[in-house]
């Protein structure tokens, strides 16, 4: 009994400790940006993703379900982005270019991740916490987080109450989103599509934009929000640039807590013993396109 107190002690700290990070990046993205009254416009919006995420909780706790949680995270980065357009009379190019470019990207990801769990019965990842209410809960705050600390650089922009024109950067900025959604699109399809044949059941995937990168898709994750950021970064100012952390929050995201660190250590649970796994793993970059890196296993 005493463990679970503290557990949950413990749990209950973690999400306070995300609604007060949410609250300090919507602080500092409101820096010189709009108001909606005595509100700033990039709080109002920026914490929708949190109360999308507790409200959908309650249903998927007590239906026992997981499949939600990828379209919550979703359908946040589009209420986010449409409630702030909605509100604003004027958002300039700049504001329209980075709402095109997160609603494609949400959107698209959205369908894909949704489609993927019903197909598939379940996320694994979800296993053992969605008995336990605030471990649960825990980790649909988390979701809402993720949202706001993804997007902030986008939403102070377009909140900003700065207008500047699209120049150079702006270009690069939309060619190299460009570049990471095309990525990111391609390989999620090529690994959908390796997986629907029978004939790869327990296999693991290493053509077409596999081949070149163990994890395609998060390299165009990556690359999609740096192309975000900047973007966006010609119209923050003060206070407001703090979100540029948007990308880097990203990148660790995936090279070091959820993403390519759990796949890999999954992959070399499963294929470590096979050849042609390991020569997989020795000549294919993890994660950037011609930048290999020592792989922990082979060292």
């Amino acid at each position: 009994m005493a463990n679970n107190k503290s557990s949950n002690a413990k749990v209950l700290l973690g999400i306070g400790i995300c609604i007060a990070l949410g609250l300090a990046m919507s602080w500092a993205g409101s820096d010189g940006g709009i108001y909606i009254g005595s509100v700033p416009l990039f709080l109002l919006c920026g914490m929708l993703g949190f109360v999308l995420h507790w409200l959908v909780f309650v249903p998927s706790f007590f239906a026992q379900t997981e499949h939600y949680f990828d379209l919550t995270g979703s359908l946040s980065f589009v209420a986010t982005i449409i409630v702030a357009n909605w509100l604003i009379s004027d958002s300039g190019a700049r504001g329209m270019l980075l709402s095109f470019m997160v609603l494609a990207w949400a959107i698209r990801l959205g369908i894909f991740l949704f489609s993927r769990v019903r197909r598939d019965g379940e996320d694994k990842r979800f296993r053992d916490i969605k008995p336990l209410f605030w471990r649960f809960l825990f980790t649909w705050t988390l979701g809402g987080l993720w949202v706001l600390i993804t997007v902030a650089a986008a939403l102070a922009a377009i909140t900003s109450g700065r207008i500047v024109a699209l120049g150079t950067s702006a270009y690069l900025g939309a060619a190299l989103w460009f570049l990471g959604f095309v990525f990111e699109t391609i390989a999620d399809r090529q690994k959908s599509a390796f997986k629907a044949n029978s004939e790869n059941e327990g296999k693991f995937i290493r053509s077409g934009l596999w081949s070149v990168s163990r994890h395609p898709n998060y390299f165009g994750e990556m690359t999609l929000w740096i192309g975000v950021a900047i973007v966006a970064a010609p119209a923050l100012a003060g206070w407001q640039l703090l979100t540029l952390v948007s990308p880097l929050f990203v990148i660790l995201l995936i090279c070091r807590v959820s993403g390519v660190p759990l796949l890999e250590s999954k992959a070399q649970e499963k294929w470590g013993d096979d050849p042609n796994y390991q020569e997989y793993v020795r000549n294919t970059p993890v994660l950037i396109p011609g930048i290999r890196t020592p792989s922990k296993q082979h060292q």
